[in-house]
């Protein structure tokens, strides 16, 4: 089963930081756009950030100016680089490509925020 594997989530207080990683069991260089998605307790999976295959980016507006999106075409992986976390970016996290496919999801990573 093709899938992306998400790692690299814990606890942090507020103000902390953490980096995600998203590897793909096959390439993603031919991947145009990988997305990171979050879920937040009672909430729907919601996109946090994208990133074209040519490296533009988009954030929504939460989380612009505190996390940075990359990938690594070479390692099949996706990065998100998260600073200043607060309590509501508590949340699983996911990778995907954008917009997901149904077969990709993974299991998550959990990040948790609390002092």
């Amino acid at each position: 089963q093709v899938q992306f594997v998400e790692s690299g989530g814990g606890l942090v207080q507020p103000g902390g930081s953490l980096r995600l990683s998203c590897a793909f069991s096959r390439s993603i260089f031919s991947i145009n756009i990988m997305g990171w998605y979050r879920r937040a307790p009672g909430k729907q999976r919601e996109l946090v950030a994208h990133i074209t295959s040519g490296g533009n980016t988009y954030y929504i507006d939460p989380v612009k100016g505190r996390f940075t999106i990359s990938r690594d075409n070479a390692k099949n992986t996706v990065y998100l680089q998260m600073n200043s976390l607060k309590p509501e970016d508590t949340a699983v996290y996911y990778c995907n490509t954008y917009p997901p496919r149904v077969e990709y999801w993974g299991q998550g990573t959990q990040v948790t925020v609390s002092s």
